[in-house]
């Protein structure tokens, strides 16, 4: 009986000490888990705080942009205007798009109507300039830009360049906020960005993400080396800011993966990329890229190999160069390997081309090519690339104007509409009432000579048409539908 009593004590004892020892760590674990989330939730504000002020800081610099054009039902061509922009966000009468064409006299007896594109800006200087993309303002009529205090101000487009999908335009007013641009260069891949709009029109819209991938290529534009991002971009937000955690400006954020809204792959052009083509369109309207003359490819591990290189060299392979160009009198021969370009390496083929037709025309460049496995040094002075500048209809510095806008006849273009054996300048946009519309000047149409004498680019067009306008008319050799006439257009005021 004592022997049962002592056990029980010990028993007793050892349940005592083990509810104890239960308790003390049921006690100390709650206080260890609640230290470690006080810490994580003061990290989380910490964030939320950084987001914050860069959010308050760098929204009065963002603006809402509202562009419209006004319809006119007046264009034989409007297959045609569908075929040479294919990315425009004013959508076309649906009524054509399943009947076909409505006959003539029922086309010019309806009213116009007024079509809307939004989007987002941000203001660059103190004095107005504002950054955007050029599908936002792509064809308006009017631009209004509405500032964070609900100011509202008609904006004049300095300047649109599809080839990167830049635009400049231009509020008259002073003492604005403005954004600093960063050095996109710089930026890594897991850094946290901000992305400031208005999505479906939600004025000022915040939203954060990290930077997913650099350099990435989608097929939207001519020259690409887009910011992959996860923070949140939908309709609406093109055009705006993607900042870095010092609030400075690292993209243009342009374009989602995916139908109607954001699954979390975005893509901004680079700010450096923007910073040259602003620079071109303030001090001309129009953007000049170098052009080397040749035909290029990545450099796989197989094609290296097949070169007597080895597997892992890296670079860009040339399979021809082009008959007087830049290249060909630099003495850069077909089956040459870039490796280096101004000092930099070269390992993919859209990189080059990028770097290459950031320069200007006339630059000189320094090459390091591989031949027949020889590193050879070439210096070579860029051509000029043909491009999509755009000459406007509308700039307010040219108060006689044909009433046309016009771009410069690419090899895709020319392809689409069947032009490839010719040269001159396409008409994208023909205004309504103007005397190119009584003309049966349509968007389609090919301008060959001004005045008699041809026209290659936009930049004759442009110098042409103001000499022409001296005398208040212009003789234009133009080819449509297979056919070409000459036309005579009066000069009228705005």
């Amino acid at each position: 009986m004592h022997n049962l009593i002592i056990k029980a004590k010990t028993t007793n004892s050892r349940k005592r000490l083990i509810l104890t020892i239960f308790l003390l760590f049921a006690f100390m674990t709650p206080l260890s888990v609640f230290g470690q989330d006080s810490e994580s939730i003061n990290a989380l504000r910490q964030i939320g705080k950084a987001f914050a002020e860069i959010a308050g800081n760098a929204s009065p610099a963002v603006v809402g942009i509202k562009a419209e054009r006004k319809i006119e039902y007046q264009s034989p061509s409007n297959r045609q205007r569908r075929d040479m922009e294919p990315f425009d966000p004013f959508e076309e009468d649906l009524f054509e798009f399943f009947f076909g064409p409505r006959n003539r006299q029922q086309r010019r007896s309806q009213k116009p109507r007024v079509e809307t594109a939004q989007g987002t800006g941000f203001i660059i200087s103190a004095d107005g300039y504002i950054l955007t993309n050029n599908h936002v303002v792509k064809n308006a009529d009017t631009v209004t830009v509405t500032l964070l205090d609900e100011s509202k101000f008609t904006a004049e487009i300095i300047g649109r360049d599809p080839d990167s999908e830049v635009a400049v335009i231009k509020i008259d007013t002073e003492n604005l906020a403005y954004l600093e641009l960063a050095d996109s260069d710089a930026i890594e891949v897991g850094e946290w960005v901000l992305a400031i709009g208005n999505p479906f029109g939600f004025s000022h819209s915040v939203t954060a993400g990290i930077v997913s991938a650099k350099g990435r290529s989608v097929g939207l534009t001519t020259f690409e080396n887009y910011i992959q991002t996860d923070a949140a971009i939908n309709p609406g937000n093109s055009g705006g800011p993607l900042l870095n955690l010092k609030g400075q400006v690292v993209g243009i954020n342009t374009a989602i993966i995916g139908q109607g809204g954001n699954i979390g792959i975005g893509f901004a052009i680079p700010i450096n990329m923007a910073k040259s083509v602003y620079v071109q369109l303030v001090e001309s309207g129009t953007v000049s890229r170098g052009l080397l003359g040749v035909r290029i490819q990545d450099l796989t591990a197989e094609l290296a190999e097949s070169f007597g290189l080895d597997k892992d060299t890296k670079g860009v392979l040339i399979p021809s160069v082009s008959e007087d160009s830049s290249a060909d009198k630099a003495g850069i021969q077909q089956g040459d390997i870039i490796v280096e370009f101004e000092g930099k390496p070269v390992e993919k083929a859209k990189d080059l081309m990028n770097r290459v037709a950031g320069l200007k025309p006339g630059t000189r460049v320094s090459i390091i090519v591989l031949r027949d496995g020889k590193r050879e040094n070439i210096i070579a002075e860029l051509g000029e690339r043909e491009s999509s500048n755009i000459v406007s209809k509308n700039k307010q510095d040219e108060p006689e104007y044909l009433g046309v806008t016009v771009q410069n006849l690419t090899e895709e273009l020319a392809g689409r509409l069947g032009y490839e054996y010719d040269t001159g300048v396409i008409v994208t946009e023909v205004e309504p009432g103007s005397e190119a519309e009584r003309k049966n000047i349509a968007p389609g149409t090919l301008i060959l000579q001004v005045d008699r004498k041809a026209v290659k680019n936009t930049k004759d067009f442009k110098e042409a048409v103001k000499q022409a306008a001296k005398r208040g008319s212009v003789l234009l050799l133009i080819k449509q539908e297979g056919f070409i006439r000459y036309e005579v257009l009066n000069f009228t005021k705005e």
